[in-house]
This record gives C-alpha cells, structure tokens and sequence, in this order.
C-alpha cells in the first residue's frame, strides 16, 4: 500500500492516524489510514481485502506519494507488492476536505508539480506555501534542517520550526499595535482551535489584509422563482431524481452576470489583473462541525439547470459525508455564500483569495409591497431576497461592484416562470 496521489500539486502527506492495526482484516476500498496535506484531510482506503501484516510508516511521519505505507497479506496468502511507479487516485468516497468559505490562500496560482529548486535545496510546494504564508524567507528556509530525502525539509520539519521559533521569541514590547489577550478566570473553559478552525482563521486574516473589502447590497424580488420551483419540485423529483433547490437557479443568474461583467471573473497578480477564461463558481457548504468548506463547479456556463442542481446536490452530499477530491477544491473564479440557511437576511461575506468577488444570499421571506398593475399601483406579498455582495476594491469599484449585483437581481426577476424542466 502506497501513500497515495490526493491531487495535482500534493506531493507528500502526514499520517494522522491509523485506523487498522496489524493483524486486522481489511475489505477491498476499506478505510485503512488517515493523511494530512496542507489541503485535505483525507481517510485512505486500501485497494486489496486482506490483512494488515506490516505498517511502514507511524503516526506523524511525512512520506512522499508513491511510497510504500504497509504491506496487506491477500486472501491468497501473498503480499500485495506496492505499486512505486503508478499513485493511484483517491477515489470520491475517501476525500474528507478542509478547504473552507474565504480561505483557499491560493487556490487559481500556478503550482508547480514538482518540487521547487532553491539554490541546492528543493523544496516541495507544500512548503513552500508554508514559507509563504508564515513569512519565512529563502535564506531563512535554507537554515531550516531537513529530515526528508536528501536532506529536503518537509512539512514537519517547518512545522517543527515555527513553533521552536515561537517557543524562543522574546516576550512582546507593550504598545499600540501589541496583541490584546482576553482574561481568562478559574470558571471559563479553554478550548484549542483544531487544525480545520486553525487554517480558516489564518486564510480569513490572510485575505482580510490582501483586499479592501466593499459590500454593496440590493434586494430581489423572487416571486416568481419561489412559484415555479414550488409547482415542479415534485416533478424533478420524479424524473431526476435530485431535489431542486434554489441555489442551482441563483448560480445560473450569478453566471449570466458574470457573461454580462467579464471583470469580476478576475483575480490579481502583483500589478497584473488575470482575466479568467473560464466561469467556475465555489459554494460554500456548511459541515456537521460547523464549519465551511467551498467545492467548486468547473464551468458553470456551460451546464443547464438541471446539470447545475445535480453538482450541486453531489458536491454537498459528498461534502458533507467528507468524500470530496482536494481538486473539487481549486480554481473557484467567484464564489456564493447562502447566508439564508442560516435564517440571515444579508452579511458581508469575505473574499475567497485569489478572487475579487463574492456573493452572499439571504433568507427569502414574503414583505408587503407595491405591485404595478394594469389598473394602477397596489400592495401585494411578495417574496424578497437581499444580495450582498463583497468586491475587492484594488480592482473593482463600486460602479462595477453595485452594477454586477444588481445584474444577478435582475435576472432572478426576470426568471421565465412558464420554464420547463
């Protein structure tokens, strides 16, 4: 059993822990390990039913992908010999994800598929992201001793690091810019952050101080949508077989903006402003936890609304059940947050990093309103919707901002409700 490929720019993994012992049995597509990467968490199953004879690697140890892990004696009384040249994928029902809503750090940049030269070092792109978003800088990272293959640091080792630095920082300097620490007394309880609430908090920081963030908000009149998803809900229940929710319909008016306002489908590279060919929308879906991760639906405009309803039901339900791929992840061009599931009228989202936009929806509810008519102006019940969305301001003002929202709002009211399915 080798550690296997978990996505294009995974290039090694930390064993968290091992869910089998030696002398377990083990079924074909089992779970057998669980392995950290600066992506996922991920339970690995085992492609051969046997039992486990031999573990090669403990609980904490980074290894490569491709490396053997553990030798499984098969039903036939023989070893399964690890496969060093070919990494097999991890299959969709053993990914459990931790990207989560505003803090993918770099998800559309360029990340090499091998490890990065340095001088004599290499170092693998894990790492070197790492260095990044610590601010460890290359001659910094070349003292850093190194315990993988040819003296190369791997994430422990820069994890071990950071912390022996943390350790040996001197006591902070009071002043203005000094960090507030909150009282603790004898009745509060101390709770640590795990490692999935660690990484939001660092990326969420992260994008605040990469982009000034601007919200501008419009409220939508989505009467007619509530009517028509009400009339063939049961009807694409029966003949999809997937429930039809809203969010599919609301990706299909983002995407139609998007067409109508190219320069929100961008993200920023130093002074360079990356046009993005491609229209891939990140949703955000809320875990049993509590927290937020956000799949991603590759292009999106090209997908009916039937294609739409059923990514997003198979990105949640995997999402959920932790059985996402970490590329399911990546190369989000814009993003939408459903506030309203969590009975919010509106909020003020944070920019998924490298993005420039992102779009919070909240809850539908029914309000008196004017209603034009034939016979002159009345009040009826309608159903209402705020939209908020966030923008970062280096790239995009408040003009394209507030007219690209209000083009969302215009194509949710003007949704043909005599649509078919």
């Amino acid at each position: 059993m080798v550690m296997p490929k978990m996505g294009e720019s995974i290039m090694e993994g930390t064993i968290l822990a091992w869910l089998k012992q030696v002398g377990d049995p083990i079924e074909q597509d089992e779970s057998v390990l669980e392995v950290a990467t600066d992506k996922v968490d991920t339970e690995i199953p085992s492609e051969y039913a046997g039992i486990l004879s031999e573990i090669l690697a403990n609980e904490g140890d980074v290894v490569e992908v491709g490396k053997p892990i553990a030798i499984i004696e098969t039903t036939n009384g023989k070893s399964a010999e690890p496969d060093l040249i070919s990494t097999p994928t991890v299959s969709d029902s053993q990914e459990k994800v931790e990207e989560v809503l505003a803090i993918p750090a770099s998800a559309d940049e360029p990340v090499p598929q091998k490890p990065v030269s340095e001088g004599n070092r290499f170092y693998s792109p894990l790492v070197k992201n790492i260095a990044k978003r610590e601010r460890i800088s290359a001659q910094e990272l070349s003292e850093i001793p190194g315990t993988g293959k040819e003296g190369r640091v791997t994430k422990k080792d820069i994890l071990d690091y950071l912390k022996q630095r943390q350790d040996h920082s001197p006591e902070p300097v009071e002043s203005a810019a000094a960090p507030i620490l909150a009282p603790v007394s004898g009745e509060d309880e101390i709770i640590e952050m795990d490692r999935m609430r660690r990484m939001i908090a660092d990326r969420m920081l992260e994008s605040k101080r990469t982009s000034p963030h601007v919200t501008s908000f419009v409220e939508a009149d989505v009467t007619g949508i509530v009517y028509w998803r009400n009339r063939n809900k049961g009807i694409f229940k029966e003949k999809e077989g997937d429930n039809l929710t809203f969010t599919p319909i609301f990706i299909e008016a983002v995407v139609k903006a998007i067409g109508d306002y190219p320069m929100i489908n961008i993200s920023v590279d130093g002074d360079r402003i990356i046009k993005k060919k491609d229209i891939n929308i990140g949703m955000a879906v809320a875990l049993p936890s509590g927290n937020l991760i956000v799949p991603v639906i590759r292009n999106a405009d090209s997908l009916s609304l039937v294609g739409l309803t059923k990514h997003v039901n198979d990105l949640a339900k995997r999402a959920r059940g932790n059985q996402l791929k970490p590329d399911e992840l990546t190369g989000g061009t814009f993003t939408i947050s459903n506030v309203g599931s969590f009975g919010n009228v509106m909020g003020t989202p944070i920019i998924v990093q490298p993005q420039v936009g992102i779009l919070a929806l909240g809850a539908i509810s029914k309000k008196p309103a004017v209603v034009e008519t034939a016979f002159g102006d009345a009040i009826g019940i309608r159903h209402k919707m705020f939209l908020s969305h966030s923008y970062d301001h280096r790239v995009v003002d408040g003009s394209l901002g507030g007219m690209f929202v209000r083009r969302v709002a215009d194509y949710l009211e003007r949704f043909d409700s005599n649509r078919s399915i």
